[in-house]
């Protein structure tokens, strides 16, 4: 969540109403960020396409309850850095209990649109374009934290184009009306999965436009996104 009041599927909402929303399944959240089929090796993915080595600084930019963290841990080893940036405390809380073993895993509440960072070598951005009003401005941002050589990389959800399409993405519809806070909310201006769509191609396509070298993955039937790039 950052503070715009945007949320992950790309629904509009009050900060407060939010930091609630989130903050009450952060658990439930939790479990599915780590026991979903596939996510292990999506998580995997996402470390590896950061390109880091031991001794690098990587940024997080909405890490949630930290599921990616460890990750990225294993690939800076004991003397890099790992920071993990989010909005919602409850979510962070639960972050800090499970990476309060590694001493080089820091949490911090933030916006990823602001990052509490001077620089980095790599940033990894996991379902969050959806959240942010300007999700290509926030690229750009995440291009010039890691400046000339530094990767970002992107991983988010969105309707799948593959030929089988059609009956995921009815189940993709559902779900993000379902996660769009209030949940109690039936009608809306704009429907929630085509403003989400419309993000994520903006942010993808903002980080193609300023990557040297782009590498790209589609995962669960198509509808996860990972598009890594080295920056220009």
């Amino acid at each position: 969540m950052t503070a715009d009041g945007a949320d992950e599927t790309g629904g509009d909402t009050g900060e407060e109403d939010a930091q609630d929303f989130y903050g009450r399944w952060a658990r439930l959240y939790d479990l599915l960020a780590r026991k979903t089929p596939g996510i292990t090796t999506l998580r995997t993915r996402a470390a590896a396409a950061c390109r880091l080595e031991p001794g690098d600084t990587v940024v997080e930019m909405g890490c949630g309850t930290g599921a990616n963290l460890p990750y990225l841990r294993e690939r800076v080893g004991p003397e890099g850095t790992v920071v993990g940036v989010d909005f919602t405390r409850p979510v962070l809380e639960r972050a800090r209990e499970l990476t309060a073993e590694y001493d080089n895993v820091h949490v911090v509440r933030g916006d990823a649109t602001a990052p509490p960072v001077a620089d980095a070598d790599a940033v990894l951005a996991t379902f969050v374009a959806g959240m942010l009003a300007d999700p290509a401005d926030a690229v750009d941002d995440w291009c010039d934290l890691v400046g000339a050589g530094g990767h970002v990389v992107l991983v988010n959800a969105a309707r799948s184009r593959k030929w089988y399409g059609p009956p995921v993405n009815a189940v993709f519809r559902a779900v993000v009306v379902l996660s769009t806070p209030p949940t109690t909310k039936l009608r809306y201006e704009t429907s929630p999965h085509d403003r989400l769509d419309e993000r994520i191609d903006a942010a993808h396509g903002r980080l193609r436009d300023r990557s040297a070298a782009i590498a790209h993955e589609s995962h669960a039937l198509g509808v996860v996104r990972l598009t890594g790039g080295r920056v220009r």
